[in-house]
């Protein structure tokens, strides 16, 4: 499949899906070689022995494996402590211990088709799923699901009482909005699921589960609306999270974005991360396609071009008068962020290039380091203050930013090693930095910063234009899934400029951006 969606529509031929496991017939011992299927014994015995293999049973001292006897047949519960909700599985238990006497009480023998009738009538759980490959239930017991087992039986019910370890859906501290909701995506998949379907009551909304990596198994969903996502963006994502294969993906959204992504040693963002529903539900609406990585807060929003990374929802929740002035001050504070340092050092090698008027710009003495030396030393001491900040409790953090920005600044000034005017640009060049509403994108137009100094120290006048142009190439040329990420400037798209530029009125933005090539162009009907 190609790497752009320009696609002619007769191009758009979607491979088939795999289809859903379907167990064999009964009294089947084969394994299917291909997926690597192990039938589960009728011998509860030997199932316990093969779990000491596959998971570390008796080793392990989470894994579980509790068993009963209902009637004269033996029965076991297989799951992690960690992982399962005590008071449901005890209640499950419970009842089982009160079968009646139609043959299934403490003095008869269980039927023959015992673990069918165990399903549709003696468990009192909504999500029950029969499994006869064991290497599935392992997998679903790792996952937190409960195994039901039963001697005699080459069944396992798989019962949905997992509890996870979870902290409640606060508002995400790096995209804070003075009106608007204050929930926020956590590290539980279900939930930050069940946040999106909240803002979103479609019934074309699809919520696509896999699993990645072979040790980790980690759950990543993707989630997009089916009459809306281009279908060939969506088969772009799913194959390039299917064919993925990696040992682990520990770290869920980043490392799995390098391993769909591949940007390589590119700095800029090419993928958008969001912790906030009402963002990833806007982008939903858009033709957006969402990833969603469990044990992580943060969403991934594809494809994303670089003006994506430099909106915020405080935009939204003002007039849009509002809306596009703090877009404009947000604008202002990233070029000046970029641009100011190097400029200013350019003029200072060249002071002849001032215009008349502005030949007040430029150091009355110099600092005993050079320029470029105390430019580079005040990036690192930024850098190790907002690493600082991290790492330091927040009860003290404030406290440590204001000793290490006043002392240091004020006495690195006064004994010399910096000038006044270091200090005050790069603080201004900060303050854009931090202005960004993407953190990888400030990261990245810092490294683009350092560059065009070192590009000015060493070639001055042509340094500064041959780095910028370079800069604005890697911008130009770059792609995401076949999305120019510098659209809507290059290639140029007036409407999509303008929704750009300014924070338009919500009724009267009726159309979806076009990069995304939406099945669904119209977004309101036409008055």
């Amino acid at each position: 499949m190609s790497e752009y969606l320009d696609y002619p529509d007769e191009r758009i031929a979607l491979k088939p899906r795999e289809t859903e496991y379907t167990p064999s017939d009964e009294g089947s011992e084969s394994c299917d070689a291909k997926d690597g299927k192990e039938r589960i014994s009728r011998n509860l015995d030997e199932n316990r022995e093969r779990l000491v293999e596959l998971m570390g049973y008796e080793e392990s001292f989470d894994v579980l494996f509790r068993e009963m006897t209902y009637g004269e047949n033996r029965a076991a519960f297989l799951h992690l402590n960690a992982f399962t909700n005590d008071e449901i599985l005890t209640e499950i238990i419970t009842r089982l211990t009160y079968l009646g006497n139609d043959g299934y009480g403490a003095e008869g023998a269980l039927k023959p088709e015992s673990m069918q009738v165990f399903l549709e009538r003696y468990i009192p759980l909504v999500s029950v799923t029969p499994e006869t490959n064991m290497l599935k239930v392992v997998d679903a017991v790792l996952a937190g699901n409960t195994a039901f087992l039963m001697d005699g039986e080459d069944t396992a019910l798989l019962l949905d009482v997992k509890v996870f370890p979870q902290r409640s859906p606060d508002e995400p501290s790096t995209e804070k909005v003075v009106r608007g909701s204050k929930d926020g995506f956590i590290e539980t998949l279900v939930t930050n699921v069940a946040l999106i379907r909240r803002r979103i009551r479609d019934p074309k909304l699809r919520m696509e589960i896999m699993s990645v990596s072979e040790r980790t198994k980690t759950d990543v969903c993707m989630g997009y609306i089916k009459d809306i996502a281009n279908p060939v963006l969506v088969e772009m994502i799913r194959d390039r999270i299917q064919d993925l294969q990696v040992d682990g993906v520990p770290l869920a959204d980043k490392q799995l974005e390098e391993g769909i992504v591949g940007k390589g040693w590119n700095p800029f963002p090419l993928v958008r991360y969001t912790e906030r529903p009402d963002v990833a539900a806007s982008h939903l609406l858009e033709g957006h396609v969402v990833v969603l990585v469990d044990t992580s807060p943060s969403v991934m929003i594809i494809p994303t071009t670089f003006f994506d990374h430099v909106q915020h929802a405080e935009e939204h929740r003002q007039t849009p008068f509002v809306g596009t002035y703090l877009r404009w001050v947000r604008f202002l504070g990233i070029f000046v962020s970029l641009f100011i340092l190097p400029l200013w050092f350019l003029f200072t090698l060249r002071p002849e290039l001032l215009p008349e008027g502005l030949g007040y710009i430029g150091p009355d003495e110099k600092g005993q380091l050079p320029l470029l030396l105390q430019f580079i030393f005040a990036e690192v001491g930024v850098d190790l203050m907002r690493m600082a900040a991290v790492h330091t409790p927040t009860p003290i953090a404030t406290a440590m930013g204001l000793v290490a920005a006043v002392l240091i600044g004020d006495i690195a000034v006064h004994t010399g090693l910096f000038i006044n005017e270091v200090i005050l640009y790069m603080a201004i060049a900060a303050l854009g930095m931090f202005a960004t509403p993407s953190y990888e994108l400030g990261l990245a137009n810092r490294m683009v910063r350092l560059v065009l100094l070192i590009a000015v120290a060493l070639f001055e006048v042509p340094g500064f234009v041959v780095g910028t142009a370079l800069i604005m190439l890697l911008l130009i040329t770059q792609r995401t899934y076949g999305v120019p990420y510098f659209w809507p400037f290059i290639p140029f798209n007036g409407p999509g400029l303008m929704t750009t530029l300014f924070r338009r009125p919500f009724l009267s933005n009726k159309t979806r951006p076009s990069i995304t090539k939406p099945l669904q162009y119209q977004k309101m009907p036409r008055q």
